[in-house]
């Protein structure tokens, strides 16, 4: 009986102006045939409740076809698709397509409420630069809201300074500047160890959002940054784990900790960065790391062969300080530090491949290259041995005026550098000659 009502209503919705039955004939007496009684449907038949399409209806709209004018009603029919899932046999054909019919109802509501049509590319917005992103199958979290972003159906941006990902809706949000402007005009870390002041500092708030906090979790549970020893909301700290420069320098603890999401982007903008002064901040802990030690010499032996690297045409064509442009202070200096440079001394990473730069170019300078070659030194105290380089193990060089000499030579000898005593006799016959020739 139930299929028969179906049926009767089916052919009532879709009649064929070609095809009248023998009650839709005009009368001869000129009035308008009585309408059918349509059948009520029953409560508890879930068929009856909205037409879904559920049914086996060739003629009408095809599935992927929603016309809803307002989000009111896409919302009834969401609720209305949920009873009839639940009342229908459980792995049915019937609620399979019925759930296929919710998804599309809810994603043609969640167009209605986020249109991506006619968004900007580029967006500013409190120093960050937002670009649009494009990528619909990469899996996201709003930074703003705490939710997925859904890049299938939903429009998002990355800021290309510190990486903050939002959805389009959460743009006017945002509430914190572009954490690339700090790094860029205040280039430094926070030294002390989770530096705790207490909640009541904070009047009881998030340090970013200003939402209540409270350690019972009510309203919102307060989540302690272990780099500024702040508390914020759940929203502000996702548990992100980080190494915390403090941690590092004073204690060589490189155990990652709980960090906030501000503290994460600063901290991974900054990784990269020579910031670190070590001989000024914790000098006793080249006492007791034997790699920092090992790390400081292959330095000052890469600084020692930078000047024939620049003098030298086959070494400029090669690029040979290319090798370390991931590293450029190691270049320039041998006392700053990137927070980057200790994590791998602790990993062992970095005493091997700055070992094989160092190989590479010890072997152009006295093996390769005999341009280099002609720049060596030879000592001058025992005049023996070959060609001696700055940057050998078993040599010393003379503070005053740079010369070469076997280290056992240099300290037997008790006398001076007899390179600086030549300068020095050479000096002093100058001054002798251009005093006589200002006599009359």
């Amino acid at each position: 009986m139930a299929y028969d009502e179906r049926l009767a209503r089916f052919r009532q919705a879709h009649l064929n102006p070609f095809n009248k039955g023998p009650e839709q004939q005009e009368h001869p007496d000129g009035e308008a045939p009585a309408p059918a009684p349509q059948p009520d449907p029953s409560p508890g038949d879930p068929e009856g409740t909205l037409d879904l399409g559920l049914a086996e209806d060739h003629f009408s709209r095809p599935e992927g076809l929603i016309l809803a004018p307002d989000v009111q009603q896409l919302r009834q029919a969401i609720e209305e698709c949920k009873q009839a899932i639940l009342a229908l046999p459980e792995h049915s054909e019937r609620q399979k397509d019925a759930v296929v019919r919710l998804i599309h109802l809810r994603l043609k509501l969640q167009e209605l409420k986020d249109p991506g049509e006619d968004e900007p590319n580029i967006r500013v917005v409190l120093e960050h630069r937002f670009y649009k992103e494009k990528s619909k199958s990469v899996k996201q979290m709003c930074d703003k809201c705490s939710t997925i972003i859904w890049g299938l159906i939903q429009t998002w941006y990355t800021c290309t300074g510190c990486y903050y990902r939002c959805h389009s809706k959460c743009l006017p949000l945002v509430g914190k500047p572009c954490v690339r402007a700090k790094v860029s005009h205040q280039a430094e870390y926070q030294l002390s160890i989770c530096p705790e002041s207490g909640l009541d500092s904070q009047d009881y708030r998030c340090a970013e959002c200003r939402a209540p906090i409270s350690l019972r979790g009510v309203p919102s549970e307060a989540r302690q940054c272990d780099y500024t020893g702040l508390y914020y909301c759940s929203s502000c700290h996702w548990n992100d784990l980080a190494v915390v420069p403090a941690r590092a320098i004073h204690n060589w603890d490189f155990e990652p900790r709980k960090v906030s999401r501000c503290s994460m982007r600063y901290l991974a903008l900054m990784v990269s960065r020579p910031v670190l002064k070590l001989r000024e901040i914790n000098p006793l802990l080249f006492n007791y790391v034997e790699e920092l030690v090992e790390i400081r010499k292959l330095r000052q032996d890469i600084l020692l062969m930078k000047p024939y690297f620049i003098t030298c045409k086959e070494a400029m064509e090669a690029r040979l300080l290319l090798q370390l442009q991931d590293r450029q202070h190691f270049v320039e200096n041998d006392e700053m530090y990137s927070l980057q440079d200790l994590i791998d001394i602790e990993a062992g990473r970095l005493s091997c491949s700055l070992t094989e730069i160092h190989t590479l170019f010890a072997k152009h300078i006295k093996l390769d290259c005999e341009r280099c070659q002609a720049k060596g030194f030879v000592c001058e105290l025992c005049k023996e041995g070959d060609v001696l380089f700055p940057f050998d193990s078993h040599t010393s060089v003379c503070t005053d005026c740079s010369a070469v000499f076997h280290r056992d030579c240099y300290y037997d000898n008790s006398t001076t550098c007899p390179k600086c005593a030549r300068l020095s006799l050479r000096k002093q016959s100058l001054f002798q000659d251009s005093g006589t020739e200002a006599e009359p």
